[in-house]
C-alpha cells in the first residue's frame, strides 16, 4: 500500500467530529480506556486506511468497535464485514461490542479486552 496508512488528512474533520459526537457508550468505554488506565494507549476516533475506528491501540495492533442499531441491518453487516477483513489483513485484531453491552456490562467489556492486551 502506498500513501499514508493511519489518520489521513482528508478525515480529519470527520474524525474531530465523531469525537466530538461520540455516543454514550462510547464515552463511557473511552473514561476506561484514556491515560493508559489498562496499562497501554488508546487512541480514539483513529483514522485507518479509509477507515476511522472507535479506538485503536498500535502497541497491541488492537481496534475496539462500539456499534449501535444501524450497525445490524444487511448492508451494514456485509459491510462491516469488509472492514474487519481489511483491518486483519493489516494484521490487526478488531474486538467488537454492542451499544447495549457497554452500557449494560462495562466491567465484562474490560475484562475481554484486558484479556487481548495481554
Amino acid at each position: 500500500m502506498t500513501g499514508q496508512l493511519f489518520n489521513q488528512p482528508r478525515y480529519k474533520e470527520r474524525r474531530q467530529d465523531l469525537r466530538n459526537n461520540s455516543t454514550s457508550p462510547e464515552r463511557a468505554l473511552w473514561r476506561v480506556l484514556r491515560d493508559k488506565q489498562m496499562g497501554v494507549k488508546f487512541r480514539r476516533q483513529h483514522g485507518i486506511g479509509h477507515y476511522i475506528v472507535d479506538f485503536y491501540c498500535a502497541e497491541r495492533k488492537l481496534v475496539i468497535e462500539v456499534d449501535g442499531d444501524s450497525h445490524f441491518t444487511d448492508d451494514a453487516l456485509a459491510y462491516d464485514q469488509i472492514r474487519d477483513a481489511y483491518l486483519q489483513g493489516l494484521e490487526l485484531k478488531v474486538l467488537r461490542f454492542t451499544n447495549e453491552q457497554v452500557t449494560e456490562n462495562l466491567e465484562g467489556v474490560c475484562e475481554v479486552i484486558r484479556q487481548a492486551i495481554v
